[in-house]
């Protein structure tokens, strides 16, 4: 059944929304990196279930909205209620989608602005020690070594 595979995946695809949120949280840009290919390929199976019940309802006559779904669905109040659990989770990976977007777009700046300060750092003009010989503000190593 259609609906109940779909409330299947959009639970796992929620699970790995939280899990991108622990890790977008961490700065674990390697693990993130994995689970993106996961969470893309998880997104495309709800899209294929989603065209699915599309051309399902096409094929009835009927368009594939929540409206014709509550009617064709009226007398199974078992699946109706199965359907209300994927509109409560799709509305759940939406939200959780769009804070792990705001956290990409934190870190976005902190690396921007901290980028900023290096290559600024790395512009100053030398400074004169106390012998009178010039040396790079920080002292330290070059930007780009080890």
């Amino acid at each position: 059944m259609l609906i109940e595979a779909e409330a299947i995946q959009l639970g796992e695809f929620l699970a790995l929304l939280e899990r991108e949120e622990a890790l977008l949280t961490a700065g674990d840009t390697d693990a993130l990196l994995a689970l993106t290919q996961d969470k893309n390929e998880r997104y495309r199976r709800l899209q294929r279930l989603s065209d699915d019940r599309t051309l399902l309802l096409g094929r009835l006559g009927r368009v594939s909205s929540d409206a014709t779904l509550r009617e064709l669905l009226g007398d199974l109040p078992r699946v109706l209620a199965r359907w209300d659990e994927v509109i409560k989770l799709a509305r759940q990976a939406s939200e959780r989608n769009a804070i792990n977007g705001k956290l990409i777009l934190e870190r976005m700046a902190h690396n921007q602005a901290a980028l900023s300060v290096l290559l600024a750092a790395a512009d100053q003009p030398a400074l004169y020690d106390a012998e009178g010989h010039t040396r790079a503000v920080g002292g330290g190593r070059m930007l780009g070594s080890a």
